[in-house]
């Protein structure tokens, strides 16, 4: 599978993440850190996913976990502070972009059930090809958390 277009994703997101000046959501939304770790939470989730269906496994994909603000806290806890929890996305990041390249065509077919909520809205609860999660990644769901970092700034 092709990941050029996921890894120009996550830079496009690092730069933004990295910047001094992101405080908190005027309409009390996830602040920075909540944003990071959700990211390395998906990424984390999606790389379970496509190595589960590579060892022969049917996963699903669900991201409410993602979503937990228990969760976020735990992640954001793990890591030393903004330049920790940047490094440790930039990892997992880094994991999911390695393995996603390995996949073949036949994997990346694999119809993997899935549940996308955004807050209590079900965005997708169908079975969606692995290929097109991981290609859902780099065209909505990591510019679109780069763009909500941007409204971040002060």
């Amino acid at each position: 599978m092709d990941t050029t277009a996921l890894r120009s994703a996550y830079e496009e997101f690092f730069e933004m993440a990295a910047l001094p000046d992101l405080g908190d959501a005027a309409d009390g939304g996830w602040n920075a850190d909540q944003v990071l770790a959700h990211v390395l939470s998906v990424d984390a989730a999606t790389t379970a996913v496509a190595l589960g269906v590579v060892s022969g496994a049917r996963p699903a994909f669900d991201n409410r976990i993602c979503l937990d603000g228990g969760n976020l806290d735990r992640i954001i806890g793990a890591h030393p502070g903004r330049a920790g929890l940047i490094d440790g996305v930039r990892r997992q990041a880094a994991v999911l972009c390695d393995v996603a390249g390995r996949l073949d065509g036949a994997s990346g077919a694999v119809l993997v059930p899935t549940l996308l909520m955004s807050g209590d809205e079900v965005l997708v609860d169908q079975p969606v090809p692995l290929a097109d999660l991981v290609h859902g990644l780099a065209a909505n769901h990591v510019p679109g958390h780069t763009r909500q970092l941007a409204d971040l700034r002060r």
